[in-house]
């Protein structure tokens, strides 16, 4: 997987990424996709907003439909009739976030099923096995995410496990042309854990590197201090991803620190629930000072939401409980954020990146 730099403003990097499935112009945020799709958005809904990349996940998929299946009816990019690049995460945080009755061992991860209770092993090998089958263009290795606080000693005995099972996927991880497997580095919030989880995964020389284990409650300030001291560490040459952020300010500012790529549920899950980014903040669409509201959600967003609808008919189907409204709502925030990436692009290409934008 070639990735290829272009400019560096301080920390701040523009890229490009080529994938079997298309380029992908770095920073870049990447919709989530759990279950092989964005919640509320077709795939021509995710194109029209200006989507380079989604995201699926290993957990989710290997207990529904199941990665063979998938696999038998063409690959996930076809099963979802998505040609773009998708990544998929290794499953390692949601065994923690949602199965029931884990059991984590040097050999890998044994759970219950959250949606049945079924038995599962979840392995290194297993776990990037199902991505294979899956076809995702960057497959991320196994990992341990451990729950936030955690003392030094269980974070490093967590990170050790991490670094091993890294290896383990290495060596299962089948190299084709435009794929790449990317490592994490994990280590809490313990500086010298993290730059000895770095120096382990750079022995191995993955195609990228994932900074996992923040957004899990540390709150912004801290995270930006593991930024600050692992960021510029990561590979000059090798595209650099935060795992599961965030809000506007939380990408501008990993930005700022040298990341490429995120992804995030917040957009999606936001708009569901009625609340709406704009670039003077977030809005919720339910409070009543809308419901007379005949402007756009932002007068700046040329998104089909906003070109179309009004904040009075958008606060309407949100209290009726109409699909549409979470549909409508989705899309713009989706748009907004693929809006925040390119404003930001352009920034560092001007040698002007700020706050103005968003």
């Amino acid at each position: 997987m070639k990735f290829n730099l272009h400019k560096q403003l301080n920390k701040a990097r523009l890229g490009q990424l080529f994938t079997a499935h298309g380029v992908i112009n770095t920073p870049c945020f990447m919709p989530v996709g759990t279950a092989a799709t964005v919640k509320a958005m077709s795939v021509r809904d995710l194109k029209e907003a200006n989507s380079q990349i989604i995201l699926g996940n290993t957990y989710h998929l290997m207990l529904r439909p199941t990665a063979e299946r998938i696999a038998s009816l063409g690959g996930l990019h076809k099963f979802m009739n998505w040609d773009g690049p998708i990544l998929t995460d290794s499953g390692g945080f949601q065994v923690m976030s949602l199965s029931k009755l884990r059991k984590i061992s040097q050999e890998g991860v044994k759970f219950r099923s959250h949606i049945d209770g079924s038995l599962h092993n979840l392995t290194p090998e297993r776990s990037i096995e199902i991505q294979r089958l899956l076809g995702s263009n960057i497959t991320m290795c196994f990992d341990e995410c451990i729950e936030y606080p955690s003392t030094w000693h269980n974070v490093k005995k967590s990170m050790e496990l991490s670094l091993r099972w890294a290896i383990r996927s290495k060596e299962a991880y089948i190299e084709r042309e435009g794929y790449g497997l990317f490592g994490i580095v994990q280590g809490g919030v313990y500086e010298d854990l993290r730059i000895e989880s770095l120096a382990g995964l750079e022995k191995l020389d993955f195609d990228g590197y994932a900074v996992g284990g923040l957004a899990v409650g540390e709150g912004q300030e801290i995270m930006f201090q593991v930024l600050d001291y692992i960021g510029h560490s990561l590979p000059q040459n090798k595209p650099r991803y935060l795992m599961g952020v965030g809000k506007p300010s939380d990408i501008l500012g990993a930005v700022e620190r040298g990341i490429d790529m995120f992804d995030c549920v917040l957009p999606s899950r936001s708009g569901r629930n009625g609340q709406a980014f704009v670039r003077k903040g977030t809005i919720n669409i339910r409070n009543s000072r809308y419901a007379n509201d005949e402007g756009p959600l932002d007068s700046q967003c040329n998104c089909y939401t906003c070109v179309n609808h009004t904040r009075a008919y958008l606060h309407h189907l949100v209290r009726s409980g109409e699909i549409l409204g979470a549909m409508l709502m989705t899309r713009h925030n989706i748009h907004y954020y693929n809006d925040l990436m390119v404003a930001i692009r352009a920034d560092i290409e001007k040698n002007q990146l700020s706050e103005k934008h968003y």
